[in-house]
């Protein structure tokens, strides 16, 4: 089952994710993770994008579908894969199709969680993790057991320096901007599901495992 999840910042992709891995005994593809895992190892394109990253540069789409291809040709992605995070433009789309159709990989579904703006600037500023083991709390969905101290570690609990209602509303409207495209990309190629991500966590399993039944 080769996997897209699709969704605003705050729509729920991480929780979600966690259920498709259970059940599908599949990995999470996170761009993010895996640009760090490419510089760790040194690989040719992880040392490609470090190069960018030093010189305060994004890195270029060229490269991080390469380390995206390495991802997909290692072992644990031969039953299939969750992609997140990628792509987020419909360039990226485009040049995802075709790394997939040269290494004769068909995408599955891609999975949307559907959630208004205004609860997503409440489900972000809500959040509080953990500064020393990362787990992560939100103040009304998931809150500590005791006000700002993690249940796991009993460290200080924080306030992400991105978890602002500004800096929230800009990533959303880039989000928007980029993301509407990507919807009639995939509508087209007949694999876009779209599911309500308002609904309780494991509603949203429920619809989801339905979806992909």
């Amino acid at each position: 089952m080769n996997l897209m999840l699709f969704g605003a910042p705050g729509a729920g992709k991480g929780t979600q994710a966690k259920f498709l891995i259970e059940k599908y005994n599949i990995p999470q593809i996170s761009t993010g993770d895996i640009l760090r895992a490419a510089i760790t190892d040194k690989t040719d394109m992880g040392m490609e994008a470090k190069k960018f990253m030093d010189e305060g540069k994004l890195v270029p789409d060229s490269t991080i579908i390469g380390i995206i291809k390495d991802r997909l040709a290692e072992t644990d992605c031969k039953n299939g894969f969750i992609l997140d995070g990628f792509p987020r433009t419909l360039a990226q789309a485009e040049a995802l199709s075709e790394l997939m159709k040269n290494m004769n990989i068909n995408l599955d579904k891609v999975i949307s969680l559907n959630v208004p703006d205004e609860l997503i600037v409440g489900r972000i500023t809500g959040r509080r993790v953990c500064s020393k083991c990362g787990a992560s709390f939100h103040v009304e969905f998931n809150p500590s057991k005791e006000e700002n101290v993690c249940d796991y570690c009993a460290s200080e609990l924080i306030i992400r320096k991105d978890d602002n209602a500004q800096t929230v509303k800009s990533r959303l409207d880039a989000y928007h901007t980029q993301t509407a495209p990507l919807i009639d990309f995939y509508t087209k190629m007949g694999v876009f599901i779209e599911l309500d991500g308002t609904k309780d966590v494991s509603e949203v399993t429920k619809d989801m495992i339905n979806a992909l039944s």
